[in-house]
């Protein structure tokens, strides 16, 4: 899996709408790494795009996969389910109301390196999650009550976004962009946006692998070996929350990725979380790489929404998965 990620970024460095030589790219992408001149030969203008567009595109596209991907296979273990995705309790809701409160009303941007609509977007996400949350726990804190208060919050703010949007219809078309999913980036910035929180989770899940394995079992069971259930809970949802609100913010709405690929790893690598989270994060990266250089081709001078790319590959591959497995993992 990480020989794939490692092909797939490459692949997508070399490929984009500027006919740039294939070996001139690998050689300026090796040259940090060595300490004489390898010479691409690429011009000046062709060094920035390397390096000012397609690199950071790439890392980003790994990122926001990975991120997706590791918050879809935590979700799935929190609730028993494997059906369960990132934008479970309403972050994806959240997002899109913040990112349209900062469209039609032209937020300024207030921290560097982050625009108004990524900071809307994230902060709407932290709050339709802690929204759910809060809703939950009037009803006894089960996972059941969690499920079900981010079902009734995100149909309340997609309400209101609802609203604004025909309030002011002139900025529909802007708001649909970055809905349907949008990896465009120029420098570094959403890279390093993303990049600490994401390092952040995935240590803390990756720690926790031992308690999503043991939440498959019932409380008792899981407190007899030695688990803090609740605490486990707590935790690991924070962690996928915040991965998912960040992914959001940076990216738009990408479907399918925190759903599919963490469900074939649990179909045919095994069901224990020591494989599914490594191995999530790899796969996810890759997936969204891979979708990206479509998105970016599929049309080219044009650009489809990566959003429709991986709805066009996820929908109908989760379809088949659903109709060839047989049993679902509990």
């Amino acid at each position: 899996m990480v020989a794939s990620l490692f092909v797939v970024a490459i692949t997508a460095s070399l490929v984009g709408a500027a006919d740039i030589p294939a070996k001139g790219v690998l050689l300026e992408i090796l040259q940090p790494l060595v300490w004489f001149d390898l010479n691409s030969g690429l011009s000046e203008i062709q060094a920035t795009i390397i390096w000012q567009w397609r690199l950071p595109r790439v890392i980003l596209a790994v990122l926001v996969g990975a991120s997706l991907s590791l918050a879809g296979a935590t979700y799935q273990g929190v609730f028993r389910n494997p059906l369960a995705d990132p934008y479970l309790l309403g972050a994806a809701a959240g997002a899109g109301l913040g990112a349209t409160l900062a469209i039609v009303f032209h937020f300024p941007p207030i921290l560097p390196l982050v625009d108004s609509v990524s900071l809307s977007a994230f902060v709407g996400s932290m709050i339709a999650i802690s929204l759910s949350t809060a809703l939950s726990r009037t009803a006894g804190r089960s996972t059941a009550s969690l499920l079900l208060a981010g079902i009734a919050v995100a149909a309340f703010l997609t309400a209101w976004q609802t609203y604004f949007l025909q309030r002011y219809i002139d900025s529909i078309q802007e708001v649909y962009s970055w809905l349907i999913g949008n990896l465009s980036v120029a420098g570094w910035g959403k890279v390093q946006v993303i990049l600490p929180y994401f390092l952040i989770c995935l240590v803390v899940v990756f720690f926790h692998r031992r308690e999503l394995d043991l939440l498959r079992l019932s409380e008792d069971e899981a407190r007899s070996l030695g688990g803090n259930p609740r605490r486990s809970r707590f935790i690991l949802l924070v962690a996928a929350s915040l991965l998912t609100a960040i992914a959001v913010s940076v990216s738009g709405l990408i479907g399918f990725v925190g759903l599919v690929v963490p469900h074939l790893i649990r179909l045919t690598m095994g069901s224990s979380y020591r494989i599914i989270i490594p191995l999530s994060v790899f796969a996810g990266g890759a997936f969204l790489c891979l979708a990206d250089v479509a998105a970016r081709n599929v049309m080219a001078p044009a650009e489809v929404p990566i959003g429709v790319i991986t709805a066009f590959v996820g929908a109908p591959f989760f379809a088949l998965v659903l109709r060839l497995s047989r049993t679902m993992i509990k």
